[in-house]
């Protein structure tokens, strides 16, 4: 299989970050209100196809025994490309063989040239050494584009196969719903999980709106784990399929998932999902559970402060000097660290509404109900 050098772009990483998100949380909102008039979709076959059809997953989507061709093809290349690596070392091996008995064929010569002691006999058993190394470089050789040609003609096989299937895919598609009916299927509820904040509970107009921007915040964030599932998938295929693996998937998605863990903490504090002991806090009443709220906020500011101030300074510092990974991919550190203190904000402010909810409960138990239990998305 011919390898792939792919570098992903920072532009790209940077917009796919912000577009991606952006493009999900409206595309679910539409299909929220959508009816669906046919069991399969044309457009989904074809993405299917695209990113797993060389594995047969469009053909499991139209439930066409056919995919147990593109399995079988897909883990005999697999197999192949064990064997590709495993003599890609054996000719790596046989080349610096090749080298060292050259430099001992040489030391050997100049021994002999000085009328050292047995310098003729090294010379023979070095000249032996170089007849072994060509002999194991050429065996290594040709292993190495047996294989090779095998895994061409496998990954020829099922491009051929893929080319078909997207030529035939709406006949496939259209086959397919014919065959099939549309069921209404409710599908799995919990309404527990499902259950989502009520903004409207909140007892002020700034708790209405700081607790709107977290959870916007807190999905704009979530579907990032989308784009890592992407990526990944394209390590994997690189490096198992086409013998080619990254320098950037890994950090990349390091980098994602630590912002993520700080954006989303305004959106965690809203839903009550931190980690905490609550053995007694629950059997407490209202006004007592936000006269203890009230007091551990103290530490609670003490910390979002610090942060958003060394946060700032932190991104500060990276901007001015545009600082960078020490990696090859050199992605920018500015934003991860913008991160920080954008973090820190949001924490701030979802502390703020928390503290005025808990004040107003004090003043009046009944102004509003603290969220003593933690709903299981948490």
């Amino acid at each position: 299989m011919p390898e792939i050098s792919f570098v992903l772009p920072h532009w790209l990483y940077w917009s796919g970050l912000i577009l991606f998100p952006l493009f999900a949380m409206v595309l679910f909102r539409k299909s929220a209100h959508q009816e669906y008039g046919q069991p399969l979709s044309l457009s989904l076959g074809y993405f299917l196809l695209v990113v797993g059809g060389f594995f047969g997953v469009h053909r499991l989507y139209l439930k066409s025994y056919w995919a147990l061709a593109f399995i079988a093809l897909f883990t005999s290349l697999l197999v192949v490309n064990v064997e590709v690596r495993s003599v890609r070392d054996d000719l790596s091996a046989a080349q610096n063989g090749i080298k060292l008995a050259e430099f001992k064929v040489q030391r050997a010569e100049k021994a002999v040239n000085k009328g050292r002691r047995n310098a003729e006999q090294r010379l023979s058993d070095a000249r032996q050494r170089m007849i072994s190394a060509r002999a194991s470089l050429e065996d290594a050789q040709q292993g190495s584009e047996r294989w090779n040609h095998i895994a061409q003609a496998l990954g020829a096989g099922m491009l051929l196969l893929l080319l078909i299937d997207l030529l035939v895919m709406p006949k496939l598609i259209q086959r397919r719903n014919q065959a099939e009916k549309l069921q209404p299927d409710d599908g799995f509820h919990c309404p527990s999980v499902e259950a989502e904040h009520q903004d409207s509970l909140e007892p002020f107009l700034i708790n209405r709106v700081i607790s709107r921007i977290n959870g916007l915040a807190g999905e704009f964030v979530a579907y990032w784990s989308v784009i890592a599932v992407f990526v990944y998938y394209y390590e994997v295929i690189a490096r198992y399929v086409f013998n080619s693996p990254t320098n950037w998937a890994h950090e990349s998605m390091f980098l994602m998932f630590g912002m993520q863990y700080l954006i989303a903490g305004g959106f965690v504090l809203r839903e009550g999902a931190h980690v905490r002991v609550d053995v007694i806090y629950n059997k407490l009443s209202n006004r007592t559970m936000a006269v203890v709220d009230l007091f551990t906020s103290i530490f609670f500011f003490i910390f979002m402060v610090t942060l958003l101030v060394t946060g700032w300074t932190f991104f500060y510092d990276s901007y001015e000097v545009n600082e960078v990974s020490i990696s090859e991919w050199g992605i920018q550190y500015w934003p991860i660290k913008l991160a920080l203190s954008l973090g820190a904000l949001l924490l701030l402010i979802q502390g703020v509404a928390q503290l005025l909810k808990d004040i107003s409960v004090v003043i009046k138990p009944g102004a509003a109900t603290l969220d003593a239990e933690v709903r299981p998305e948490g």
